[in-house]
């Protein structure tokens, strides 16, 4: 489920971390990058299984009114669309969550009051009320307004959020990237599936390149950077014209060594595909001069390297 670019931004942070601090061991850095991609998907799962603790909260609320001394015809009845819900009662069924759930020992019996509030604004809504008002909800209604629940009620809470960057270091900058493996896998969820349905895994392990995506990708990738740095800076600062290197911000020196790394070490990524990560991860991790940079800078080392025959690419239309 994460692409190469949720890999490369991992090893970013990775190799910020290990130039701030001067080098390091370089073993335990490798170590700690893999502990934090790895760690995108516990968060994943903490997502998902908070979905279900707001059904389970809905539900034991309705069962509550219902054992009142004197509750109203609607206690009495009530509608229970949203706690019958079918997508989240396949989450709830599902072997693979299940048991992710039990290994991460998640309980979230001292986080009520957040979920209370939670579901109380998620009620009033007018995307509930219409879910609630439907004559006949579809599969595709139950997940849309699991969609909303989420991306709307609960993503959009501090308090909630806060619960997951009280757990690790590495989740605040995680967050995005395990919300969107979770909207994912909504939308990609069928209802023929059943309780043996698998999760979709972290990674596709081969990928379609046939590479394991931890050893062949990240960790080669950020082995080569620190390997080959000191070259890569006088490679960069032949090019960074009336640039002092040291006066570069060290986020885009990081970025364009990594690129270089891919340029020349990574024969059957696309040049074109190695340029376009990059300023883009550039123009969202860095300053707001950092695009236009890294992409001049990019142009001429790309230019620098094919004169010096040391950018092969091999594959189908990869040969340059």
């Amino acid at each position: 489920m994460l692409n190469r670019r949720h890999l490369r931004v991992k090893v970013l942070q990775a190799l910020y971390a290990h130039f701030q601090s001067e080098g390091g061991e370089v073993a335990r850095q490798e170590k700690s990058l893999v502990s934090s991609i790895e760690g995108i998907y516990d968060l994943y799962i903490y997502l998902l299984s908070s979905l279900i603790e707001i059904r389970d909260f809905a539900h034991n609320r309705m069962e509550d009114a219902r054992q009142k001394f004197l509750p109203t015809e609607e206690e009495l009845n009530p509608n229970t669309r949203f706690v019958d819900n079918r997508f989240l009662a396949q989450m709830s069924d599902n072997r693979s969550l299940q048991k992710n759930i039990q290994r991460l020992k998640i309980n979230w019996a001292d986080h009520q009051e957040i979920f209370r509030k939670i579901f109380v604004a998620f009620k009033d809504s007018p995307a509930y009320l219409r879910y609630m008002d439907k004559v006949d909800a579809t599969y595709a209604d139950d997940k849309e307004i699991v969609v909303q629940l989420f991306g709307e009620f609960m993503l959009g809470s501090e308090t909630f959020l806060s619960l997951f960057e009280e757990k690790s270091i590495h989740w605040a900058d995680d967050i995005d990237t395990a919300t969107s493996l979770v909207v994912k896998t909504i939308k990609k969820w069928d209802a023929k599936m059943d309780d043996f349905q698998p999760l979709p895994p972290l990674m596709i392990s081969p990928d379609e390149e046939g590479d394991d995506l931890i050893r062949d990708f990240v960790l080669k990738l950020f082995r080569k950077t620190i390997l080959n740095a000191a070259n890569y800076d006088k490679l960069i600062a032949e090019r960074a014209q009336n640039w002092d290197i040291e006066r570069i911000a060290l986020l885009d020196v990081i970025i364009l060594k990594m690129a270089l790394t891919e340029l020349m070490d990574f024969p059957s990524i696309p040049v074109k595909v190695t340029l376009n990560e990059y300023i883009e991860i550039s123009k969202d991790y860095s300053t707001p001069k950092s695009r236009q940079f890294v992409n001049g800078m990019l142009d001429k080392l790309v230019t620098d390297l094919r004169s010096s025959n040391e950018i092969k690419k091999t594959g189908r239309g990869l040969i340059e």
